[in-house]
């Protein structure tokens, strides 16, 4: 069970990482955009696209780069007393309130797929199984069978009215790799409780 969850957290670790230090770049992208914005509107006639695509790099980077920042232990947390408290305490406190954390990103979760179902002109009440249909129809009947199955695909209320079913997607794979992360923590903070400190990030 011990190299169970040892490989889990490596895993996972590695994968987040990954992705992450590459979400990191996005600040550059979202800089690109932001300052094409400010010169387009002063020398130029305003370009209809920037703000929103800001939001949805800056969305991208939000979530993308979530799991390496709880991997990192990055993320905003009130320290009062927890800064304070000895490493086995912190990994016991930690073991509980990470249930809290992983409920709230199921439910997350859920209401992602949800909408992200929605956004592809789905609006049943099971949307994990028009995915699964979704899928099955890719495979067997390729790009005319998903087009079938899709419908009337949501789009922004704004004047460049974009799609919006891959923002919503990169914002449930974003959250799926923090539900990821959060287990990991999970492991590491059990293996912590039995005394082996070397489940520590690197």
């Amino acid at each position: 069970m011990r190299d169970l969850m040892r490989g889990y957290i490596g895993a996972i670790d590695r994968m987040n990482r990954f992705i992450g230090r590459i979400a990191m770049y996005l600040i550059f992208a979202l800089m690109g955009v932001l300052l094409w914005s400010s010169l387009s509107k002063t020398f130029l006639s305003p370009a209809l696209w920037t703000l929103e695509t800001a939001q949805f790099v800056m969305v991208a980077y939000y979530v993308l780069g979530g799991p390496y920042s709880i991997q990192m232990g990055s993320h905003v947390r009130m320290d009062l007393f927890y800064g304070e408290w000895s490493a086995r305490k912190r990994a016991m406190v930690d073991a509980v309130t990470v249930f809290f954390l992983l409920f709230y990103l199921g439910v997350l979760l859920y209401g992602g797929i949800s909408s992200t179902a929605y956004s592809l002109g789905y609006f049943g009440t099971e949307p994990l199984v028009f995915f699964r249909d979704l899928l099955r129809s890719f495979v067997t009947e390729g790009r005319a069978g998903v087009a079938e199955m899709t419908g009337v695909l949501e789009r922004s209320s704004t004047v460049w009215r974009p799609v919006i079913w891959p923002i919503k997607t990169i914002l449930v794979f974003g959250v799926f790799l923090m539900l990821l992360q959060a287990v990991a923590e999970l492991c590491r903070d059990i293996l912590r409780l039995r005394g082996e400190e070397t489940a520590d990030v690197p």
